[in-house]
């Protein structure tokens, strides 16, 4: 098999989550652990830090790879799912892994891929350990899939778990509450293994407080001990301080993400390098500074509130759930613009309701599907929305809603793309 044949046959033949949902979602580590097996457990023969959590799990993991990049370490960096490539999901020292090593991995493993079928999913992350051992890295910044407990991913022995924090989504696979959901997300804890969490909140505490004492985990909340100050936002740059309680820590950082939702996750990955700090990782400031600012370069992130066109400004962000899309919302009302033009598309599992309830009424909607089974159809978006007074036109294919946004908006308008992962990785 070629390259593009390998990615038919992981596409076509292996469950995939993100074509058709829960039903890929597998209930144990047993395929994972059969496939790590056969090859001889490569995940154990370097460092990892494991990154988890409801929303901000992706720009964490990036930022941190970036930083330890930065300070001289080869860096592995497993992420999902992808935008453009499939090669975006394994990286070392942001360089995507090669067609060759994909194509030979699957080569070298079908027999054994045919006789358990694990999903692609798994797959993939067996896939990405390989090569982080062939790569020989010092250490990899693993994200979590979807969960925690039972995510292919929670086979590594972590020097440190993060969870970022936790909301409502893939409430049928996860759990209805956010109590539940944070005991999904709490399996990252490991026994004797320093964890951050993110931010607070009443309803999950406990769960990461009790799990972490279980595990002899020594726990930190961010929130507790680190402040940013000083926020001043352009277009292409966030710049602030950070205070470590009430002292200055990091004075004048610049981010090259410029989501006001980067504020939460900066101060997870400064927590982050704090705890790397006293295991033993030599982390200067300075590679904190010059990776903040080019985190995009360094690690090749895309999809968060990245600014695609100006006159009139077009801005993507990869945010699909309600407390995603709750941060897109405060970030479209601090941009200034003369009228807004929405092109939304989303899928089937989603929270439908909870997040039309927050999109802004005064603003023309293009209501699109991406094109996977999961889709919600565009007529049934619009449907749906109509119950929430938002208007607008439906259109077959997410590049059609963008072109028709673009003939329609004045050079003041914003046009912002988004609602699901996949509707922005179809104009990217």
């Amino acid at each position: 098999m070629n390259y593009s044949q390998t990615l038919e046959y992981l596409y076509s033949r292996l469950p995939m989550f993100t074509r058709v949902g829960a039903s890929a979602f597998k209930k144990d580590l047993d395929n994972t652990i059969a496939l790590c097996n056969a090859l001889e457990n490569p995940q154990n023969k370097y460092k990892t830090i494991h990154i988890g959590g409801t929303n901000g799990k992706g720009s964490t993991s990036h930022m941190l790879a970036a930083i330890l990049q930065k300070a001289g370490y080869k860096t592995g960096l497993y992420t999902s799912p992808h935008l453009k490539d499939f090669r975006e999901r394994i990286r070392v020292n942001g360089k995507m892994v090669s067609k060759g090593f994909v194509t030979n991995f699957v080569k070298a493993q079908q027999q054994l891929i045919n006789k358990i079928e694990p999903s692609f999913f798994e797959v993939t992350v067996g896939m990405a350990f390989s090569y982080f051992e062939q790569e020989q890295v010092d250490v990899a910044v693993i994200e979590v899939g979807l969960g925690g407990r039972l995510d292919s991913t929670n086979i590594i022995k972590p020097e440190l778990s993060v969870i970022t924090n936790i909301s409502l989504d893939h409430t049928n696979m996860l759990g209805n509450t956010l109590a539940e959901i944070a005991f999904e997300k709490a399996g990252i804890i490991k026994p004797n293994t320093p964890v951050v969490i993110g931010e607070r909140h009443p309803e999950t505490d406990l769960v990461f407080i009790k799990k972490a004492k279980e595990q002899n985990a020594s726990l930190v909340f961010t929130e507790d001990v680190l402040r940013v100050a000083n926020i001043s936002k352009k277009a292409s740059t966030l710049k602030l301080d950070i205070n470590q309680k009430n002292q200055p820590l990091l004075k004048g950082l610049t981010l090259d993400l410029t989501g006001t939702y980067q504020l939460k996750n900066i101060l997870t990955v400064i927590e982050a390098v704090q705890e790397l700090r006293k295991i033993g990782y030599q982390i200067p400031d300075e590679a904190i500074y010059q990776a903040l600012k080019n985190v995009k370069k360094l690690t090749g992130l895309q999809g968060r509130w990245q600014t695609l066109a100006k006159n009139p400004l077009v801005i993507c962000d990869t945010g699909h759930n309600k407390a995603g899309i709750a941060e897109v919302i405060q970030n479209i009302n601090q941009t200034p613009h003369q009228y807004l033009h929405m092109v939304i598309g989303m899928v089937k599992d989603k929270d439908i309701s909870a997040v039309l309830a927050l999109l802004p009424k005064n603003a023309t909607y293009y209501f699109c599907e991406p094109q996977l089974e999961r889709a919600l159809s565009a007529n049934e978006l619009a449907t749906q929305a109509a119950d929430y007074n938002l208007k607008g036109n439906v259109f077959n294919t997410v590049q059609e809603a963008l072109n028709n946004a673009k003939d329609n908006a004045k050079d003041r308008d914003l046009i912002f793309i988004g609602g699901s992962t996949f509707v922005v990785a179809e104009i990217l």
